[in-house]
């Protein structure tokens, strides 16, 4: 992203957010990052440098979900860490196995930054979480809660839950997809060194700590990049061009690999 730009992402809300179609303002990917988790801030570099990070592999472990979205521009294969987000590994895998994503778009691209689908309506304002008027515990009708980890983060091909504020998970999620990131912004002594290295190939740090990473792409990036490209045209809220003119579909979820 340009410099002083600010990007946004649609998610899924309930109530009153639905109606307004509420949108989420993004801090620009080059200002000084905050959000990182409290268990991040208390760790000490250290400790940072010896934490999993499990996303810097292709290789998948045995209690790792794989799954395959098939879309109309190719196919990207994602692992799952169903160990640091339970929460929305389930909710992904379980609305995969129900159809629920089958013939949704990419119904916003921002080339340089991410991909965003997962709303059965295409419109940015729909869709909901597997525990939607079946499990209050968990989503009380505005979704379900984030789940932050020092082990995950918005590097390049990480997959993320989207949403409209803490705890307001339901459907949608986003691959980042930018390709290049000084990673000067970081707070160096709170990152990884191996994630800061990885930065500088890409990724939106400046999303660390607001949303959920459940997984990582392990083959497909062109795909990504591919579907990041299309031509898009101007919004109705006369923002920032990301509505794709002719958007790709998912065809189809499989999961390859089940724990």
């Amino acid at each position: 992203m340009k410099k002083g730009k600010s990007e946004k992402i649609v998610a899924l809300v309930a109530g009153i957010f639905v109606v307004l179609g509420l949108t989420i303002a993004f801090q620009s990917a080059h200002s000084t990052n905050d959000e990182i988790s409290e268990k991040q801030q208390s760790l000490s570099k250290t400790k940072l440098n010896k934490l999993s990070l499990p996303q810097l592999s292709k290789r998948v472990h045995k209690n790792q979900i794989v799954v395959t979205i098939e879309t109309t521009a190719g196919n990207i294969k994602l692992k799952l860490f169903n160990k640091y987000a339970p929460l929305a590994v389930k909710n992904f895998v379980k609305h995969s196995q129900k159809n629920y994503y089958n013939g949704t778009i990419f119904h916003r691209v921002i080339n340089d930054f991410m991909i965003q689908g997962g709303d059965p309506t295409g419109t940015g304002t729909g869709g909901a979480s597997i525990w939607r008027d079946k499990n209050e515990k968990i989503d009380d009708g505005s979704g379900f809660k984030n789940e932050i980890s020092p082990n995950l983060y918005n590097i390049r091909g990480a997959v993320s839950m989207a949403n409209a504020g803490e705890n307001t998970n339901g459907s949608q999620f986003f691959i980042n997809q930018n390709h290049e990131n000084s990673a000067t912004q970081l707070k160096k002594s709170k990152y990884p060194d191996k994630i800061i290295d990885a930065y500088k190939k890409g990724g939106n740090p400046s999303l660390d700590g607001n949303y959920t990473v459940f997984g990582q792409v392990i083959s497909g990036m062109d795909v990504v990049d591919k579907i990041a490209a299309a031509e898009v045209k101007d919004n109705a809220d006369n923002s920032e061009k990301s509505t794709p003119v002719n958007p790709d579909k998912i065809l189809k979820i499989t999961i390859d690999k089940n724990s």
